[in-house]
């Protein structure tokens, strides 16, 4: 237990020093704990057994893919950087789509999911279509598809297997990605990643728990 402990706590103490880069805008500090708060998530899922068995595998791929778009995101861009860092997590939610359905999918519990995730969904693409650059607008579209059909399939999951960790992974890891956005093309500033941060790392975190067998 005390190995898991430690991985949160490095996770968080990364967390609150990259907020402290981001409020400083000083992408210095980002370099330095964005990358080692990802290392820590990757390494929460490690100590707590993830790679025994094949639903933690699959998680763990996820949060490998999630660290690589943690580091692609660090620079200022909205081109290339950007591009490759929503394709490593739009990977990242498809190896969490994949976990779920390793894990067992009740399908009634995910279509009963999928109609509000839906109108979530278009909902999003409305509003931040004004603001996409036109090279992104498939991609974002895209990236919009697979998040709620990630979530989706984690409340199926949920139906199967009754673990509450699974949707709570998902749907916070979808606030964590509609803080991005706001971020990237709403102009969202430091009030925005001050819960977009948290959030995200803590969607991660949540993950790892859940990939403990």
């Amino acid at each position: 237990m005390t190995g898991i402990w430690a991985a949160v706590a490095a996770c968080g103490l990364c967390s609150a020093g990259l907020l402290w880069g981001e409020r400083r805008d000083d992408q210095r500090i980002k370099w330095l704990f964005k990358p080692l708060a990802s290392a820590a998530f990757i390494a929460a899922a490690f100590v707590l057994g993830a790679h025994t068995h094949p639903f933690g595998i699959v998680v763990l791929v996820g949060l490998c893919l999630s660290a690589l778009g943690d580091i692609l995101l660090i620079p200022r861009s909205t081109g290339v950087p950007f591009l490759a860092g929503l394709g490593a997590f739009l990977l990242a939610h498809v190896a969490y789509s994949t976990a779920f359905v390793v894990q067992g999918v009740d399908w009634a519990w995910a279509a009963g999911a999928a109609v509000p995730l839906l109108v979530f969904g278009v909902g999003v693409h409305r509003w931040l279509k004004p603001d996409v650059p036109h090279i992104l607008r498939a991609p974002v579209v895209a990236y919009i598809v697979v998040i709620c059909s990630m979530a989706c399939l984690s409340v199926g999951t949920f139906g199967a297997a009754g673990d509450l960790r699974v949707p709570l992974a998902a749907f916070v890891f979808v606030a964590a990605d509609i803080s991005v956005g706001m971020d990237r093309f709403k102009g969202g500033g430091f009030g925005n990643r001050l819960w977009g941060v948290p959030f995200y790392f803590g969607a991660q975190l949540i993950f790892a728990a859940a990939a403990a067998p």
